[in-house]
């Protein structure tokens, strides 16, 4: 006599294969998430280093060489940012570097942008 129907068994492996898939499926999702969460950091710490740099230029600043540092915020997440101005071998031009922290993790630069500027005067400094 045959009988329809699953053993417990059979029962049993397919409950433990379908967690299997929606434990792995889970856990796919939670890096997609995270990394979203990383790409948008980046994306604003980028801008932020654009605007920096843009601000520079739009003032036409010189600024003294040096480090300076300061805070902001952008999207809602508050980034440290930190300026190195270096001269360079043409005295009309100098190197600004730009690094941007999330203030929760500074030791993560989310991007770092150089850029140059050029001397408001035109003459040497």
């Amino acid at each position: 006599m045959k009988k329809n129907g699953f053993t417990l068994i059979e029962v049993l492996v397919a409950l433990a294969i379908l967690a299997i898939a929606l434990a792995a499926a889970a856990r796919a999702s939670g890096m997609s998430i995270s990394g979203s969460e990383r790409l948008k950091l980046r994306l604003l710490a980028s801008w932020s280093a654009q605007n920096r740099l843009a601000e520079h230029t739009a003032r036409h600043s010189w600024p003294e060489i040096g480090t300076r540092s300061g805070d902001l915020e952008q999207g809602g997440i508050p980034m440290h940012w930190e300026e190195r101005i270096s001269a360079t071998p043409n005295t009309r031009f100098r190197r600004v570097e730009i690094v941007i922290t999330p203030q929760d993790e500074p030791q993560y630069q989310a991007a770092q942008l150089s850029g140059y500027l050029v001397s408001p005067q035109g003459g040497h400094q």
